[in-house]
């Protein structure tokens, strides 16, 4: 997924989940299948439209709205750095690589990595949706933990301190 939405040198790109480790094996190609093929339709008695309308809050998944939480913050920081900001990517992944060597060594997971520029690609900010979502017990906590984990990597890839870098930084509305 990737968003431009009034600034045509910011570009926000969402890690993409069809890209698995299975599709990058020669020779074996694994398709998932939708609910549409694999369900059973006999008599062609199946759905006949949408369950959920797309007016219906409970229409977007929590990943839809986990990634709109992140490209939000990324408009925000955007907005009030600009240029600095210009060809960095804001990623979305599902868990770290590695998360459970991290769990059986007993030290906590990370809840994004941030990098750096390479000579193929501008730097890239990767959130990972699981870790942030289980230290989070609201939907608004969870708007709050993902603005700082973009702060915070962000400040990192800019060399700043995060509460130079956004003002709200750390602060529960």
């Amino acid at each position: 997924m990737q968003s431009s939405r009034h600034d045509p040198g910011f570009t926000v790109r969402m890690a993409d989940p069809d890209a698995g480790p299975e599709s990058g094996s020669p020779g074996l190609s694994v398709v998932p299948r939708g609910f549409r093929q694999r369900r059973r339709n006999r008599h062609s008695r199946g759905l006949r439209g949408e369950l959920m309308l797309s007016t219906l809050p409970g229409y977007r998944t929590r990943s839809d709205r986990f990634d709109d939480f992140v490209l939000d913050s990324a408009e925000r920081l955007h907005d009030i750095w600009g240029k600095p900001l210009d060809g960095v990517r804001f990623a979305v992944d599902e868990i770290p690589p590695g998360l459970e060597r991290l769990v059986a060594d007993g030290s906590p997971a990370p809840m994004g990595s941030y990098a750096p520029a390479t000579a193929e690609e501008g730097p890239v900010i990767t959130l990972y949706r699981r870790v942030v979502e289980h230290a989070c017990g609201s939907r608004e906590e969870l708007q709050d933990l993902v603005h700082d984990v973009v702060v915070e990597h962000t400040a990192e890839m800019l060399g700043v301190p995060p509460e130079s870098l956004d003002p709200v930084y750390r602060r529960r509305y």
